[in-house]
């Protein structure tokens, strides 16, 4: 249940950050490297919360 609830905070900070990021006034190449470094990032979020990737270097969420 804690990785569930983990993995939907990160998300949705992910998201906010994404958002954030996104309302920048970027330069076309930028912005593209920084949506695919965005979306490798989202990949190994997932991959960590599933367990196919070691996850000692995201922090774990107490509530």
């Amino acid at each position: 249940m804690n990785t569930i609830i983990n993995l939907i905070i990160y998300l949705v900070v992910f998201g906010l950050i994404w958002w954030l990021v996104g309302m920048l006034p970027l330069p076309g190449p930028v912005a593209q490297i920084v949506r695919i470094l965005f979306i490798v990032m989202l990949i190994v979020i997932i991959l960590t919360a599933v367990g196919i990737l070691p996850g000692g270097y995201l922090p774990h969420l107490r509530i």
